[in-house]
């Protein structure tokens, strides 16, 4: 198998690797962060301190930015801004969708400690004072209206110093920040990717222009406009450890897995030498599971699956804020497994699946979603019915914490499993209506950051459907709509190649076939069953 993999291995050991080996102090002058600086009035001889504390929080590794600017203001305890950027910093990842108690307390701490330490320019006063919007009135301000008022406040910095870079790059992130998920004109990433992208042209060293670009772009249609950043942000800030995972983001919406591998082999190796850092460790170490299932690795897949265990077990919800807050760490701790169990079609290990309660539902709906379906595709109706009520209570829970995006996707779970119940019980009509409802619901919006996919794409469960029952024009439709938004995807090619061949359309069956033959260029020996089918198919026809 590839050198990279074998440290990855080497690396999930606990044993020295080459990856290990060259994780970075985030304390040291000399580490590579990207070039960076923002304008501000503390004593120049904190200044490069400084601009390295920004560096790091453009790259979210929130904890080493905190240390810095605390480092900064030992030197100099009038430097207000320091204040500033240890607020921005406990607000964490702005695409995480949860913030500890502490992490905000903390974060208005530092934003009262900045006024009272006085500003000596007007423009520092308006950086402290929107950063002031994300933590004002917390306790009787939902999270979502606070952060459209940090994104105004923004704006303004952004009118009044038009030549500060930094206050356009932050502007910027405040507006990727705010993005409706179910906003398909997609006109907030327009917004904001226009603004980085010029920038970007200007300083291609920058960390943070780079990294947002990513984000903004992080969907299928625009995925394709952030890939020379992706490619690009590593080598700008490679002591990192988010900048080594985040161009995967792009790769896994192309479709571009050997480089998804590389980038998250990376990432979690250097997460590891970090004990405070399970949950990035886990979150990369999700992308590359995806990754190695999507391209027959499923050796390599099992392998990352069963070091799991003592990573999961030093996930904190009081960990200091790091580019993966503790949620995504805890979903990557429940969906490697149900992954590793859904792309390989084993239902009986799916539905066998013991799920670990967890303060979050969303995160404890990925275990039941994956049980209740394993347990219907092998016909367990009653475990299956289970589940899906289970679901219900998650969705409930969520609409009851007036977390709308997420009830809104254990809903779809809910839907899905449903289907395959009635599909089980004999009501053809209701599970395909279902499926279709379910499938609509999932157009309608997007993914969350703190996951590379669905576990299951809905059109590819209702393709599933539309085939088992001898409905192949239909199922073939929805494959390929699966591989428009995700291309690339193993099973919804291997199930076109199926579909196409019951139409009997040979030419579209052995297109998918050679897809599939060259996604499993690096799989496992003997290779799975539906590329071993399609070798031989191939070989026929010579």
């Amino acid at each position: 198998m590839r050198i990279v993999l074998a440290t990855f291995i080497v690396a999930l050991s606990g044993l020295p690797s080459i990856v290990n080996a060259q994780a970075s102090d985030p304390t040291s002058t000399t580490n590579l962060l990207g070039s960076v600086h923002l304008a501000n009035s503390c004593d120049p001889a904190v200044k490069p301190a400084f601009d390295r504390g920004v560096a790091l929080l453009h790259s979210f590794w929130f904890s080493a930015a905190i240390d810095t600017f605390n480092e900064v203001l030992e030197r100099d305890p009038s430097c207000s801004m320091a204040e500033w950027g240890i607020a921005l910093s406990e607000w964490s990842n702005p695409f995480g969708g949860y913030r500890s108690p502490q992490a905000v307390l903390a974060g208005a701490a530092a934003v009262e400690r900045a006024k009272e330490l006085g500003f000596k320019t007007e423009r520092e006063r308006a950086y402290v004072m929107a950063v002031d919007q994300l933590y004002k009135d917390s306790g009787s301000t939902s999270e979502a209206a606070r952060e459209r008022a940090y994104e105004t406040a923004m704006a303004e910095v952004t009118a009044s110093y038009p030549k500060d870079i930094e206050a356009r790059v932050f502007y910027a992130l405040a507006i990727d920040q705010d993005v409706d998920p179910t906003d398909k004109s997609y006109a907030q990433r327009l917004k904001a990717g226009a603004i980085l992208e010029k920038e970007f042209a200007k300083q291609p060293n920058h960390p943070g222009i780079a990294h947002y670009i990513i984000h903004t772009y992080d969907v299928p249609p625009l995925a394709s406009r952030s890939l020379v950043a992706a490619r690009r942000y590593a080598t700008i800030a490679p002591d990192a450890p988010h900048a080594l995972h985040m161009p995967s983001h792009t790769f896994t919406r192309l479709g571009l897995w050997e480089e998804s591998i590389d980038a998250n082999v990376r990432s979690a190796g250097a997460a590891a030498e970090d004990p405070s850092a399970a949950a990035e460790q886990l979150h990369a170490q999700d992308y590359v599971v995806y990754a190695f299932l999507q391209t027959g690795q499923d050796e390599a897949a099992r392998a990352v699956v069963g070091s799991i265990g003592p990573i999961g077990a030093r996930i904190s919800s009081a960990a200091p804020g790091n580019a993966a807050p503790p949620t995504a760490g805890y979903y990557a701790r429940a969906a490697m497994p149900a992954r590793y169990a859904i792309e390989r079609d084993a239902w009986n290990e799916a539905a066998a699946l013991q799920p670990h309660e967890t303060p979050f539902p969303f995160v404890d709906s990925v275990t039941y979603f994956a049980r209740g379906l394993g347990a219907a595709r092998i016909g367990d109706v009653s475990a299956a019915v289970n589940d899906r009520d289970k679901l219900a209570q998650l969705r409930d829970a969520l609409l009851a914490s007036k977390d709308l995006y997420w009830a809104g996707q254990v809903a779809i779970q809910q839907l899905e499993v449903a289907a395959w119940i009635a599909f089980d019980e004999g009501h053809q009509g209701d599970a395909v209506s279902t499926m279709q409802e379910a499938a609509l619901k999932e157009d309608a919006t997007d993914k969350s950051a703190i996951t590379p996919g669905p576990l299951k794409p809905a059109r590819e469960l209702l393709g599933e459907m539309l085939l088992r029952l001898d409905r192949p024009s239909e199922a073939l439709e929805e494959f390929e709509s699966v591989l428009q938004k995700e291309p690339n995807r193993f099973r919804a090619t291997a199930e076109a190649a199926e579909a196409a061949n019951a139409l009997g359309d040979q030419a579209k069956t052995r297109m998918y076939q050679r897809r599939l033959v060259k996604l499993g260029v690096h799989g496992d020996t003997p290779a799975r069953e539906e590329i071993q089918e399609a070798r031989l198919s191939l070989t026929r026809d010579r």
